[in-house]
C-alpha cells in the first residue's frame, strides 16, 4: 500500500473544529478582509455592526448553533446587498444573479442558462476582490447576438 503525503496525512488527522469555540461571544468573524468581533445583546432587535462589532440579538446563554445561524444570517444579507451593488455598477444590464451556498466551487460560476451564482462566503473577502470576482463573472457571460431586424425585412 502506497504511503500518503505527510500534507494529506495532516489533513486528514486534523480534528474538526470546536464549534463552541468559534461561535461565541467575543469570538472573531471575517468580513470584507478584516474580523469583527461577536457581541450577544438582547437589547437588540436586529443584527447591528457597530465599529469592529456585531451585536446579535441573543442572550448570553446562547447555544454556538443559535450564534452562527444569526451570524451568518447578517452576513448573507450583506453579501447580497453588497454583490447587487457590485453587479449594478459594472453591468449596464440587469443579469440574473443568486447567492450560492455551495460548500465546494468557486466564488463565481455562470450557469448553463446564464445566471450568475456568487458564494455568499465572498463576504469575507476584501471590497476589491469582490468588484474583481464580479467583473470576471459578468465578462464570462455569454454576449447577446444581434439579429435581424424583423420590421426592416420587407415583403418579396
Amino acid at each position: 500500500m502506497k504511503a500518503r503525503s505527510p500534507q494529506l496525512r495532516l489533513r486528514l488527522d486534523a480534528a474538526a473544529p470546536d464549534r463552541a469555540e468559534r461561535w461565541r461571544d467575543g469570538a472573531g468573524l471575517t468580513y470584507l478582509g478584516s474580523t469583527l468581533i461577536l457581541k450577544l445583546d438582547t437589547d437588540r432587535g436586529t443584527a447591528v455592526r457597530e465599529d469592529d462589532a456585531l451585536h446579535l440579538p441573543l442572550p448570553p446563554g446562547a447555544s454556538p448553533r443559535q450564534i452562527q445561524d444569526g451570524a451568518e444570517a447578517w452576513l448573507r444579507q450583506q453579501a447580497s446587498r453588497l454583490i447587487g451593488a457590485s453587479i449594478a455598477r459594472q453591468t449596464p444590464g440587469n443579469p440574473r444573479w443568486a447567492l450560492s451556498f455551495a460548500v465546494r466551487g468557486g466564488p463565481a460560476q455562470v450557469a448553463a442558462d446564464g445566471v450568475l451564482r456568487f458564494n455568499w462566503r465572498l463576504i469575507e473577502q476584501p471590497a476589491a476582490v469582490i468588484d474583481q470576482v464580479v467583473a470576471r463573472a459578468v465578462a464570462a457571460l455569454p454576449r447577446a447576438e444581434a439579429g435581424a431586424d424583423l420590421w426592416s425585412l420587407s415583403p418579396a
